[in-house]
């Protein structure tokens, strides 16, 4: 008997709906358990991330409690107790809070008197690629700073040159050492143009102007003229005068 087109579309979704029950079957038993084990291994992972980050946040909180205490001790003059705990900072995987500690290694090893030890770690930081650019300019000045009588005079400039220029953040300390170094090295000239850009910056701190002023007049330089030129005062003489007013017409 033949089956109607109703029977037929029956019979056929039927067929479909068994062989589709068929495959999975088949994959089951072929994929089944790697499966359930990519997924298990997908959960564990993310476990592991989630896990990660509320380590590297607990790590991060002890670490600046660490900082903090380092910088009490500091602030009762306890060095030595600051160093001991400055000591696993400095090693952390989290750049800023390395670089913080190992710049306050740097200036306790100042402070003893130490300068070439300090010099190597400023070096670190201003060597450390994680760490931001400004950290790493500031390092490179108290690197040079700490052992500058030990430079000759063009090590310092070309170590410092690309910072001693108008609009970079540490122009004023930088170009105070490059200018030392010039004169140092026997130009005047050179030293004595950058120190008047320097009392000329109005973005220079203003004891770093006000040296530079006087070096910049002690080799015939009037920066503190120069200074003054950019500067616009208004005086009354410099004022419009006033027009006198007509009389009122009869």
């Amino acid at each position: 008997m033949a089956l109607t087109p109703q029977n037929n579309e029956a019979f056929l979704r039927e067929v479909d709906d068994e062989l589709r029950r068929d495959q999975l079957m088949t994959f089951w038993e072929r994929y089944g358990r790697w499966t359930i084990g990519a997924i298990v291994l997908a959960l564990a992972a993310f476990a592991g991330f989630l896990y990660w980050q509320h380590r590297r946040t607990e790590a991060a909180g002890v670490q600046g409690e660490q900082l903090q205490a380092a910088f009490d001790a500091l602030g009762n003059s306890q060095p030595d107790q600051a160093a001991k705990t400055l000591a696993p900072v400095a090693a952390s995987n989290r750049d800023g809070y390395r670089a913080l500690a190992r710049m306050t290694q740097a200036d306790i090893l100042l402070s003893k008197k130490q300068d070439k030890a300090a010099a190597a770690k400023f070096a670190e930081v201003a060597a450390d690629t994680g760490v931001a650019q400004p950290f790493r300019d500031l390092a490179l000045i108290r690197q040079t700073a700490a052992e500058y009588d030990a430079l000759k005079p063009q090590v310092i400039i070309e170590r410092l040159r690309p910072l001693a220029v108008p609009g970079n953040p540490y122009f004023g300390s930088a170009g105070e050492l490059v200018a030392i170094a010039y004169l140092n090295s026997g130009r005047r000239d050179l030293a004595g143009q950058l120190f008047s850009q320097i009392a000329q910056n109005d973005t220079v701190p203003e004891s770093i102007r006000q040296r530079s002023i006087q070096m910049a007049s002690s080799m015939g330089v009037d920066a503190a003229a120069d200074a003054a030129a950019n500067v616009r005062v208004v005086t009354p003489a410099s004022l419009p005068a006033a027009q006198p007013k007509e009389a009122p017409a009869q």
